[in-house]
């Protein structure tokens, strides 16, 4: 069982949204650790760490969102392990 580590780019109505929120309790409830942080584009950017199977979940439940977002589209490629012990959201 392999750790994996996903560079994530999510993309339409993202910010003001409490989308940060929900990204870090969805990556909470399937144990995955990283980060997410709004960028200065409007886009939203997460780095997430775990197996393969949970992190394509994660995909999926990004695309719903919180309330109020309208996710677009979701871009995504792996990278280098991080090894991070929590998922936090970054300011």
């Amino acid at each position: 069982m392999e750790l994996l580590h996903y560079k994530i780019l999510v993309k339409g109505k993202v910010q003001g949204v409490w989308f940060r929120k929900y990204t870090k309790e969805r990556a909470i409830e399937l144990g995955l650790k990283g980060f997410v942080r709004n960028e200065a584009n409007n886009d939203v950017y997460i780095e997430a760490e775990g197996l393969k199977e949970i992190l394509e979940i994660f995909i999926e439940r990004l695309y719903d969102g919180s309330s109020f977002s309208k996710v677009s589209e979701v871009v995504y490629d792996s990278g280098e392990l991080q090894n991070y012990s929590t998922f936090d959201i970054n300011y």
